[in-house]
């Protein structure tokens, strides 16, 4: 356990919590002042990012008002152990998320009656699908939120799609073999060769892109790209009983702006911002940040009373 000591931001705690198959999720505590027991907000990244690819901001702030935060990695990423690295699995994340949650629902510090999470991109996907199947959640949001699968894939080129998908079973069945994993960049310029290859991907990539020395590359192993289209939480809106906020911007070639306006028209006490920016205008150098940052703490604090 380590602690942050940089006077200018609030105190952190890197944690490990441990999980069924042996791996460790690696977090960073935030604990605000005062006396507890404190509201929590649970956070990770999105598609291929990690923690310290600009969740502090958010995080810190978080802190500052009284929440205690709960930023953490993957399995396969960032400060998590597991193997192979740079692997995404829409299961394994939901199950660290849920994992995390039960952390916090434990900790002494922590108000087990007004626990939130948080997620950014992809992980708006896990963050709706927590949302309509956790009880113990007192709120979600939901941030330029990638909440259809099926609706992600389809805006990619359909030329490009066929590669990627040709490349994941190749890496699948290397899988079976042993054999170490394909790895594609994540986020590339319109053109090349990536997950993620628009004008959005390649401008927004410095946001999220962590400080050298940690565990990242812009890569991610090419099996990661199977699958995603079964993943629909955004069907489930009307069981969403806790309430929710969606930061859906006005112009987001990522993830797509119309199942997650659907969600917020679906879920019965949802919430809608429309950022004005695209799909990486909410975090810290967007140009929408303090907007959306704003309207994030207001939620909070409403719904935590």
């Amino acid at each position: 356990m380590t602690t942050s000591h940089d006077p200018a931001t609030p105190p952190r705690t890197t944690v490990r919590i441990p999980i069924a198959s042996g791996d460790e999720i690696e977090a960073w505590l935030y604990r605000p002042e005062g006396e507890g027991p404190h509201p929590a907000v649970v956070m990770a990244h999105g598609f291929a990012g990690v923690k310290a690819g600009g969740l502090a901001p958010f995080a810190e702030r978080f802190c500052r008002e009284g929440f205690t935060a709960v930023a953490f990695d993957y399995r396969q990423w960032g400060g998590s152990t597991g193997r192979p690295r740079f692997e995404t699995s829409v299961p394994r994340q939901r199950e660290d998320y849920s994992t995390v949650i039960d952390w916090a629902i434990a900790h002494p510090e922590i108000d087990e009656t007004r626990i939130f999470v948080w997620g950014t991109s992809f992980s708006g996907m896990h963050v709706v699908e927590l949302a309509a199947t956790d009880p113990r959640l007192r709120g979600a949001i939901a941030q330029c939120p990638l909440v259809d699968g099926l609706a992600g894939v389809t805006m990619v080129p359909l030329s490009r799609l066929l590669r990627l998908l040709a490349v994941g079973v190749l890496d699948r069945l290397g899988s079976l073999l042993g054999r170490r994993p394909i790895y594609i960049k994540a986020s590339v310029a319109e053109g090349e060769w990536g997950a993620i290859a628009n004008a959005d991907a390649i401008a927004g990539l410095p946001l999220i892109t962590p400080p050298e020395g940690t565990d990242w590359n812009n890569e991610v192993a090419a099996r990661s790209l199977l699958g995603f289209g079964a993943h629909r939480p955004a069907q489930k809106a009307a069981k969403i009983q806790c309430p929710m906020l969606l930061v859906v911007p006005e112009t987001d070639t990522i993830a797509p702006v119309g199942p997650a306006l659907r969600v917020a028209q679906r879920a019965p006490k949802a919430e809608l911002l429309r950022s004005r920016a695209g799909h990486y205008g909410p975090y810290e150098g967007g140009e929408d940040h303090d907007n959306v940052l704003r309207a994030e703490v207001e939620f909070l604090h409403r719904h935590a009373q």
